[in-house]
């Protein structure tokens, strides 16, 4: 409570905000905000991406090198996990006396801010649901403020800036960060054995996951996931639970495919409250529209209006985002880089209305192909055809002797592929028309999905 306490009175004192590392996906929303509550924002960034150009344009002051100087009055000097203390803005931190204070910290105390902090955590969906709720949320003119891990299409950004007391803010248990927020609702998607390298044990992942939603007046809990189950079971929030299960709270009914997704009715303790038609594929899309129909809807929304906003929801930037076709051939971009997420979007790809399924998969970190190789060789086995890059090593030395190798040679139909150009060509060659093409992955895998359009058109 102390440390919560002292990065408020840093955080409500600064006006001059610099950010390293702020074209990150975790950092660009948090500028636009601190930008709508009048701060001035400066930062910092090897990398002239999208996230940078939109903050360009909004009149921060962005320096491509990482120098001393680039700090020069600043109050505040924020940081994401990944830069080093011997990045030179840090060091002329310590040295002038700035307070440094680690992303998730920031927004922690941005979060104390507001009077309605939404707070969506789970090992996966945290984006799809962040999204869907603050789509709802904006179409229904509740004028939210949101903060998310991917481009939310309607707002062309993944912050939203409104005038109301409401925060959606995407809530990751990566290296606890999510325990520096003070939510006041919460959403428990699901816990899945991700980030083990820093949790070590399913008790101690869990655990962060009580503390997390203990944190709240009330939780939204995934009532057909035994791990989430046994979390909320003795919380003293408010427990409302959601599933297939009718004993949930919330439930579906008459579930049938539709074109774009599943349509079902949406059931609340024996009665039918709303209909819903999914514009995104895949059961685990089934969950996400009826959390965010609980929510909204409890939060006093019309189930009609919901309705409306949820057939509008297509998914989030890079939550199987729709990248573009030529030739007969789709192309589809996916985060998608734990073994659940994987398999939940080919089956959802399976599903749909084309002859054969293409995918090329970036594995994300040394340790999470180690712990998680057969559950990667199981969700790749669903495609049709199957690329890999090499692994990419983020923050890891690779001490576990780990390569791509060890998944696709246990494949039919797969190889790995380093050069993005090379890849392309052979997905293309790959590929007929009435095909499907998916890029998937944590890292910069996206790029090869613009690279194959061009090349088809």
């Amino acid at each position: 409570m102390k440390k919560q306490l002292d990065c408020d009175k840093v955080f409500l004192s600064a006006r001059h905000i610099h950010m390293i590392g702020i074209g990150g996906s975790g950092m660009c929303p948090i500028a636009e905000l601190l930008l709508s509550r009048g701060y001035t924002v400066t930062g910092s960034d090897k990398n002239e991406n999208a996230n940078v150009k939109r903050l360009k344009s909004l009149g921060v002051t962005i320096y491509h090198e990482h120098t001393k100087s680039n700090i020069n009055g600043a109050d505040l000097v924020a940081f994401s996990a990944a830069v080093p203390d011997t990045n030179p803005e840090m060091a002329a931190a310590d040295e002038l006396g700035v307070p440094r204070m680690e992303r998730s910290e920031l927004l922690g105390a941005i979060t104390r801010c507001y009077d309605n902090v939404i707070g969506v955590s789970g090992t996966h969906g945290k984006t799809t649901v962040s999204s869907m709720i603050t789509q709802i949320l904006l179409l229904n003119k509740q004028n939210p403020n949101a903060v998310i891990g991917g481009k939310l299409p309607i707002a062309d950004s993944s912050c939203v800036v409104g005038d109301s007391q409401t925060l959606v803010c995407e809530s990751c248990e990566f290296v606890d960060s999510f325990l520096q927020f003070s939510p006041d609702i919460t959403v428990l998607l699901n816990i899945d054995d991700d980030h083990m390298d820093y949790f070590k044990t399913m008790e101690n992942l869990e655990n962060s996951f009580k503390k997390f939603v203990s944190m709240g007046k009330i939780c939204y809990a995934n009532g057909d996931d035994t791990r989430v189950k046994k979390v909320v079971a003795d919380i003293n929030s408010k427990v409302v639970t959601y599933g297939f299960d009718e004993e949930n709270d919330y439930y579906p009914q008459n579930i049938v495919g539709g074109k774009y997704g599943f349509c079902f009715d949406v059931m609340c303790r024996g009665e039918k409250i709303g209909h819903l038609e999914m514009h995104a594929p895949g059961k685990h899309n089934i969950y996400n529209g009826l959390v965010s129909f609980a929510v909204c809807y409890e939060m006093g929304v019309d189930a009609d209006g919901i309705a409306d906003a949820i057939a509008r929801f297509t998914g989030a930037g890079r939550r199987f985002e729709f990248i573009g076709e030529a030739k007969g051939i789709t192309v589809v971009d996916d985060y998608a880089h734990h073994p659940t997420e994987m398999l939940a979007t080919l089956q959802a790809a399976k599903t749909l209305d084309y002859k054969k399924v293409i995918v090329v998969f970036q594995p994300y970190t040394y340790s999470r192909v180690a712990l998680l190789r057969d559950g990667m060789i199981n969700a790749l086995s669903v495609a049709d055809k199957v690329f890999m890059t090499p692994i990419v090593a983020a923050r890891e030395e690779n001490v576990y002797g780990v390569k791509s190798e060890d998944v696709t040679d246990a494949l039919p139909d797969a190889e790995v592929v380093a050069d993005y150009n090379g890849l392309a060509e052979k997905m293309i060659d790959a590929a007929d028309c009435g095909d499907l093409i998916i890029t998937m992955g944590a890292g910069d895998i996206y790029k090869v999905a613009h690279i194959i359009l061009e090349k088809l058109s």
